[in-house]
């Protein structure tokens, strides 16, 4: 295991997880000893449109994965429309490899709160929601217990803090459907409908929950809301890079000596966040990795040195994500990994479109063949037509996502599925789980 240099861990930048090693972190005590809801006090003294230029100023962009400027965001509500304002808060974590959001809402629950009654009062609406993954039932149960302390101490309610403001918090828990991590598909099931993605326009901003001007925030981006109210848009700009400002928490899984959450300054690189997380596992050597969940396209060893920003991941030809970074190693087969993440990408599509339904079908059982030892070299042209139709051609996201990890691993590993087609590599998988896949 390696020691981190001073100057890597000078990289760490705590501060939406500076109270999760705290006693009783989750309880509104602690949480109020340590500043919390002081700058819901500071915001409600404040004018609505100045809270949304600081956000704007500040640089803050969306930790949910798209990264769209959060001010801007906030801008696009129409104001004096005589409609209710709404923001849901979009908490179903669902990717795999993803998991920042959920510790956040376990450990420090009243981030999130507070962030959302400063939200909320930004854009003016009287009623928000959290929609939680089903399954997060330990975080939801902290979520819940939280808002309840708030309502008890004033924080939630009418009259907040006697400023004038009400505000009504209700958490929602989901069925476990990661399409409902779409932002549309989640206002349908927050209504009572089947989670499906709408067509777009109109827009959540002006037609969102029940028709009404709408935003839609990652929970790390609305737990970012008060530390830029206490400590200003140029503190904020002050980690990270010009145009991606702020801490973000980097999940490490996989193939390394610690993994965890690792809040750094945006632009650090993977060779820093392993040499904080201590190294690969003795007798691994990186061989692939993603930068920002399953949705987003592998990256090599040879990209290092990426810096992990909007723009450094992007121009290495990924998306940041949710920066999830699943770490994978030499002895870790990319064909394989990639036919996994495929399964989940069919298994969990709505099936609303076409493109996004049949295709990561069909290309399930196009891996299962080629893992099987029965595949041929039309199969690898196959897939990438078959990504061809899907990218850009999908309802939404989901369908974009399944074809990262299928067209990178091509790109970067075509040996590897050659091996299994000419026989050099042994299967992976018997003739019993081929059933179904010609």
């Amino acid at each position: 295991m390696t020691t981190p240099r001073p100057e890597t861990v000078a990289k760490l930048t705590p501060v939406l997880t500076k109270r999760w090693l705290s006693p009783d972190a989750w309880r509104i005590g602690t949480y109020e000893q340590l500043d919390g809801y002081a700058a819901l006090r500071k915001a409600l003294k404040a004018h609505p449109d100045d809270l949304i230029q600081l956000i704007k100023d500040s640089g803050l962009r969306g930790r949910g994965g798209a990264g769209f400027p959060t001010g801007l965001k906030w801008g696009f509500i129409p104001q004096g429309d005589g409609k209710p304002h709404y923001l849901v808060v979009n908490a179903d974590e669902g990717e795999p490899g993803t998991c920042k959001d959920l510790p956040l809402m376990t450990h420090d629950p009243h981030a999130l709160v507070e962030g959302v009654i400063i939200a909320s009062y930004a854009i003016r609406a009287a009623r928000a929601y959290i929609y939680i993954r089903g399954e997060a039932v330990h975080a939801a149960r902290r979520l819940r217990n939280a808002v309840q302390e708030a309502y008890d101490k004033g924080y939630l309610g009418r009259n907040i803090l006697r400023s004038g403001y009400d505000l009504e918090l209700v958490v929602h828990s989901g069925a476990g459907a990661y399409i409902c991590g779409e932002e549309t598909a989640l206002l349908d099931s927050l209504e009572g409908f089947r989670g499906q993605p709408r067509l777009r326009p109109p827009f959540p901003a002006t037609h969102g929950l029940y028709a009404s001007p709408t935003v839609v925030n990652n929970v790390g981006t609305i737990a970012s809301v008060p530390p830029i109210v206490l400590g200003g848009a140029d503190w904020w700009k002050s980690m990270g890079t010009e145009k991606s400002s702020g801490p973000m928490i980097y999940s490490l899984s996989g193939r390394v000596a610690n993994p965890g959450q690792y809040e750094c300054s945006m632009g650090v690189t993977l060779r820093e966040l392993l040499e904080l997380a201590g190294g690969m596992q003795p007798g691994h050597n990186l061989r692939f990795w993603t930068p920002g969940g399953s949705s987003t396209p592998l990256l090599a060893a040879e990209h290092l040195d990426v810096p992990l920003d909007f723009e450094g991941v992007a121009a290495a030809g990924s998306i940041l994500g949710t920066t999830a970074t699943q770490i994978f190693s030499d002895q870790d087969c990319p064909v394989y990994a990639t036919y996994r993440w495929l399964e989940f990408y069919h298994h969990e599509s709505c099936g609303k479109c076409t493109p996004c339904r049949e295709g990561n079908y069909w290309m399930v059982r196009v891996y299962r063949r080629i893992l099987a030892g029965q595949g041929t070299h039309e199969d690898l042209e196959t897939l990438l037509d078959t990504c061809d139709n899907i990218l850009g051609r999908s309802f939404c996201g989901l369908g974009d996502g399944a074809t990262s990890s299928v067209t990178s691993s091509l790109q970067y590993f075509k040996q590897d599925y050659l091996d299994y087609i000419e026989g050099r590599t042994a299967p992976k998988l018997s003739d019993k789980q081929l059933v179904g896949a010609h």
